[in-house]
C-alpha cells in the first residue's frame, strides 16, 4: 500500500470568464484531438441553485492553462458534477443531479441526451457526483454520492458494458453512527477511484462546507472497488490513508506522471481562487 501527497506547487489549470467565474467539481478527460478537455460546474454566483451548465476549457497538456472554448450542456436545468468517459470512441457525460443523467458525444463539443437505467437504485441512494471506473471491457463500475440511512454514503453501480445499463451492487463507502459529519446532504462527495499496483484507491472530499473543512479529501485503499467500508471518523472502520487539501479531485496521468486538481466556490479557500488548480502527485510506500 502507498499514501498519495501533493508534490508541488498548484497552479492554475482553467478559469473560466466568458462562461462563469468559479469552476466546481469537473471532469478532466483526454480527447480524440489529442488535447485535454475539461468540464466543469460553474456561474456567476457561488450558489447550487445557480449551475445550469458546465463551462469547457481545452489544454495541450496539463502542465499548461486551458482555453474557455463555450459550455456544455445548457438545457435550463441543474446540471452538477459531470463525470465523462471514453467507451468504442464515443464519450459518455454522466452528470447530476437526481435523477442521473446521460449525453454522449464523438467529439466532445456536440452531446446528445440518452436514456440510462439505474436498476434497483435505492432510495436517496443517487443524487449527485458520477464517476465511473473501468475495470475491463466488460465491466465498469459507477460511484455516485448518496444518502444511507439518514447520513452521507457512495453508491456503486455496475454496467457489463454498454454504460446505459447500470445495477446497484452496494454502498462502497458509508458513514457511521460515529462520523463526525452529518449535513442533510450527505457529507461525502466527488469520488474517484485509482487502481496502483493492484488496489484501489478512493478520493473522496468529505465536507459539510464549513470553511475548516471545504478542502478536505480523504483517501481509502481497498482490494475490492466496490467496498472501502464504514468511516466513523477515524475511531473503527474504514481508515483513511491519508487526507489531503483538495477539493473535488480528479487523479489524471500524462507522460507517466500522475496530477491531481482541486477547484470549488469562491471565497471557500480554494487553492487558485476561480478556477481549478493542478499540482503533482506522488506515492510514497507505507513505512
Amino acid at each position: 500500500m502507498k499514501t498519495p501527497y501533493i508534490a508541488s506547487e498548484w497552479k492554475m489549470l482553467f478559469e473560466p470568464k466568458e462562461h462563469g467565474d468559479y469552476i466546481n467539481d469537473h471532469s478532466v478527460v483526454f480527447g480524440p484531438d489529442g488535447k485535454w478537455h475539461l468540464y466543469g460546474i460553474t456561474s456567476f454566483a457561488s450558489f447550487a441553485a445557480n449551475e445550469r451548465y458546465f463551462a469547457h476549457g481545452v489544454g495541450e497538456s496539463l502542465e499548461s492553462q486551458f482555453t474557455e472554448v463555450g459550455r456544455s450542456i445548457d438545457r435550463g436545468t441543474l446540471a452538477w458534477a459531470p463525470g465523462v468517459i471514453e467507451k468504442d470512441t464515443y464519450y459518455y457525460m454522466f452528470y447530476g443531479p437526481s435523477p442521473t443523467s446521460l449525453a454522449v458525444s464523438f467529439d466532445m463539443y456536440e452531446w446528445t441526451g440518452q436514456k440510462i437505467n439505474l436498476n434497483n437504485e435505492p432510495l436517496l441512494g443517487a443524487i449527485r457526483d458520477h464517476f465511473v471506473l473501468k475495470i475491463s471491457d466488460s465491466e465498469y463500475l459507477m460511484y455516485i454520492t448518496g444518502m444511507l440511512d439518514k447520513k452521507g454514503a457512495i453508491s456503486c453501480f455496475r454496467s457489463t458494458g454498454d454504460l446505459r445499463n447500470w445495477d446497484f451492487v452496494g454502498y462502497a463507502l458509508t458513514s457511521g453512527d460515529d462520523a463526525p459529519l452529518t449535513p442533510p446532504w450527505g457529507a461525502f462527495e466527488s469520488p474517484y477511484v485509482v487502481k496502483k499496483d493492484g488496489l484501489y484507491y478512493l478520493f473522496t472530499t468529505y465536507t459539510d462546507c464549513a470553511l475548516e473543512n471545504y478542502n478536505d479529501t480523504l483517501v481509502f485503499v481497498s482490494s475490492d472497488p466496490t467496498s472501502f467500508g464504514e468511516y466513523n471518523g477515524g475511531n473503527g472502520g474504514a481508515i483513511p490513508v491519508t487526507k489531503l487539501h483538495a477539493h473535488a479531485p480528479e487523479i489524471l496521468v500524462e507522460n507517466g506522471n500522475y496530477y491531481i486538481t482541486s477547484c470549488g466556490w469562491r471565497n471557500f479557500g480554494a487553492v487558485c481562487e476561480g478556477g481549478v488548480g493542478v499540482a503533482r502527485l506522488e506515492w510514497k510506500e507505507n513505512d
